[in-house]
């Protein structure tokens, strides 16, 4: 009775979070914060110090008018900048009206727009659609002199704004795709639509919770959008797999003549152990994601959490209820073509792996062996990872703020949108008011204008074409964005050639912040900070870089501890360490291959290959990898330890295990193969690469490695496997005996 009670609570629980997951998305960022880092404490001095107006810009990118620097064209500026001034949220603008620079003339003929943003009741993000319908009014109202005008917005944040619209077209273009496929899958395996829909409800259960739980989460934390994508594609893996297991348990207990509240509590006692140990590997995962000061990232290890939590608490709490309320039921409306499930129909269909078993477990060196070197093989590719930027435009092709990008790189003036923001520092020389502090800024000014790397410096100096005293004829708005309040620091924005790539960018920063100050001003106890889209990828890559041995570290570390209590056997827990190791690097091997390497990417939409991956990519996924895959290492394990604990031999156990949950384990990979591989069709690349290399680990982990390699070295290890307490019978089981 206490097991409906408590069912009840989570079903009532679960039904009240639904209609809060529906908009979830809205409370997501796409912009990415990375915590104590040097980009962000550029933005941070910016807005509090300098007191910018700018902190936050956007670049309206103007096409179609008569060129800025004449009168037709002046005029038709005027309207657009009034009309951007006068919108809500405009903290700033600046264009060739405001400032007589050459910069604001590209090639061809177009100009731009500089727009800063602020927003006081959400995300600035929150300001982009309004933005879009103020440039598209603009545009009819020019259009009836000008037809060929263009007005359209670029910068970081619309280009954050683009990716969260892609990123939710891939989740809806995902779900279309695997809900049909997913369902025809467990038709197969079940039969029964009854039985198969309850794994799919599931899954469906567990993202609708995660994403109403992190919505609530977002308005205290940022959360990155990358929390949709990976809710959506771990909710319907994870929950579906969970209810698959629960699900066969209960069938197999019904086949053998048991009512349907007695197979639900068998069911829930031997999968019940057996989900909280393997969802416990999967969070472990996650956890370990939370100590990478990276807002994504951390994202993606709060959904991970959630995902698995959910998954497992809802299998084990309504789908036993569910479960038991069905009985024999739930092969109601049976397919024609699949044959009942009943005691001889489970046999059979154990025998074919049972053979298997037996072919394994008599040729365990020849086995690995076998199975053994392709994956070393492919594994030795994962040496080649890169995790700089990749190569080429992976950027939505559609969207508007991508094709303004372009557009402005055809002007060339690219390097707007990827300037480094450089503030400097003088220890007592104050900028504005003393000609030695004036003179190191307008030094460091042409020196770094004189790099062949950059296009244009931008500071206090240049806009005064190097005279202090013109200062006073700059308006408060470029002084406030400049000049710091107290006048001993000054921005510099360095506009980089259009001919540098994003990498090169990268390597930039790393060039400064090495040089530093002192050798760049000559003035012993200066200090310079950078910041910008280029730096924000520098320090992206080297927190990376810098946490992932010790997101590895907790991840094994804490896997091996839950495996330990779960079997209580130090070689059970070790060789499942280590032929997940083997499961991850087999999976970066291939993801080296096809998208690194471009051997087979133009099937992906990557024509060419990448270049490098991601930096987010190889420590999201080992994350995952290593709990996915210890899912089916722990179906397979604990039950060749349940054939051992019934009296079977070691030659005898693991064919039996395997006899019960191969079948399982090939239909379970084959769902979350399913769900990963359809989010390598969408438009989001870092989605793209993160589901390819989950259905790769997937599906090497559960075809050779778990059924190949992981049957060979039980067999080679023999009782070895159970030591010290793996083979004692747990107390649950016991006082279960001795009751019956």
């Amino acid at each position: 009775m206490r097991r409906f009670w408590v069912s009840g609570i989570v079903l009532a629980v679960t039904i009240a979070l639904l209609p809060f997951s529906f908009h979830a998305e809205r409370r997501l960022e796409t912009a990415t914060r990375v915590e104590g880092s040097q980009a962000e404490t550029v933005r941070q001095e910016l807005a509090d110090r300098f007191r910018s107006p700018f902190v936050d810009r956007v670049v309206l990118v103007i096409q179609g008018l008569p060129p800025a620097n004449s009168e037709e064209g002046g005029q038709a500026l005027e309207t657009i900048v009034a009309s951007l001034k006068d919108q809500p949220g405009v903290s700033g603008v600046v264009s060739y009206l405001e400032l007589r620079d050459p910069i604001f003339l590209g090639q061809g003929g177009g100009t731009f727009v500089l727009v800063g943003l602020t927003s006081v009741d959400g995300p600035v993000e929150s300001l982009v659609p309004k933005l879009h319908q103020l440039a598209g009014s603009l545009a009819d109202q020019l259009r009836g002199r000008y037809p060929s005008v263009k007005l359209e917005l670029t910068g970081e944040i619309p280009l954050n704004f683009d990716i969260r619209k892609a990123s939710a077209d891939d989740v809806r273009r995902g779900e279309r795709l695997v809900i049909p496929a997913t369902l025809v899958l467990l038709l197969v395996a079940f039969g029964s639509p009854i039985a198969a829909l309850i794994p799919l409800v599931v899954g469906e259960l567990a993202i609708a919770t995660t994403l109403a739980i992190t919505g609530f989460l977002a308005q205290r934390w940022h959360l990155s959008i990358l929390v949709q994508n990976l809710a959506t594609m771990l909710g319907l893996g994870l929950g579906i797999d969970y209810a698959l297991l629960m699900v066969s348990r209960f069938r197999e207990a019904i086949s053998i003549g048991h009512d349907g509240p007695t197979a639900s509590v068998i069911a829930a006692r031997q999968a019940g152990h057996t989900l909280l140990i393997s969802a416990s590997t999967v969070a472990i995962g996650f956890l370990a994601l939370l100590t990478v000061p990276i807002s994504e990232i951390r994202s993606i290890g709060i959904a991970g959490f959630m995902v698995a939590g959910m998954s497992v608490l809802l299998t084990n709490t309504l789908v036993p209820a569910v479960l038991g309320l069905l009985g024999p039921r739930i092969d109601l409306c049976r397919l024609p073509f699949t044959p009942k499930l009943d005691i001889h129909r489970a046999a059979r269909t154990g025998d074919r792996w049972r053979r298997w078993g037996k072919v394994i477990v008599a040729h365990p060196w020849l086995a690995l062996i076998l199975a053994g070197t392709p994956l070393l093989l492919l594994a030795w590719q994962a040496k080649a990872l890169d995790t700089s930027l990749p190569r080429g435009d992976w950027l939505p092709k559609t969207a508007e703020s991508v094709r303004a990008l372009h557009t402005l790189e055809q002007m060339n003036r690219g390097g707007v949108v990827e300037s480094l923001r450089v503030i400097v520092e003088l220890p007592t020389d104050s900028i504005a008011q003393t000609d030695a502090g004036w003179n190191v800024l307008d030094r460091l000014s042409k020196r770094l204008a004189s790099d062949p790397r950059c296009d244009r410096v931008i500071s206090i100096t240049t806009l005064a074409e190097g005279n202090r005293s013109s200062l006073p004829n700059l308006s408060r708005e470029t002084r406030r964005t400049f000049l710091s309040s107290d006048g001993r620091a000054a921005l510099l924005e360095v506009v980089p050639a259009g001919s540098i790539s994003l990498r090169e960018q990268v390597s930039w920063v790393r060039e400064l912040r090495k040089t530093g100050a002192e050798a760049l001003t000559g003035v012993p106890g200066a200090t310079l900070l950078v910041g910008g889209i280029p730096a924000l990828n520098a320090d992206y890559e080297t927190i990376i870089r810098d946490r992932f041995p010790s997101v590895t570290a907790l991840v094994v570390g804490g896997t091996l501890l839950a495996l330990l209590c779960g079997f209580r056997s130090i070689f059970a827990a070790l060789k499942a360490i280590a032929l997940n190791l083997l499961s991850v690097a087999a999976s970066f091997g291939a993801l080296v291959f096809v998208f690194q390497n471009g051997h087979g990417s133009r099937f992906l939409g990557v024509p060419g290959g990448t270049g490098s991956v991601f930096p987010l990519v190889p420590i999201v996924a080992f994350a995952i990898v290593f709990g996915l895959s210890m899912d089916y290492e722990v179906f397979l394990v604990a039950r060749v330890l349940e054939a051992r604990r019934s009296g079977l031999s070691e030659m005898d156990a693991i064919p039996e295990g395997m006899a019960r949950t191969a079948g399982l384990i090939t239909s379970a990979a084959a769902i979350m193969i399913v769900v990963f591989a359809a989010f390598t069709i969408g438009d989001f690349l870092v989605v793209k690469m993160i589901g390819f290399t989950l259905a790769t680990a997937v599906f090497i982990d559960a075809t050779l490695v778990r059924i190949v390699i992981g049957p060979a070295l039980l067999r080679i290890a023999g009782d070895w496997n159970w030591w010290p307490g793996g083979l004692a019978k747990p107390r649950t089981e016991s006082v279960m005996a001795s009751r019956e």
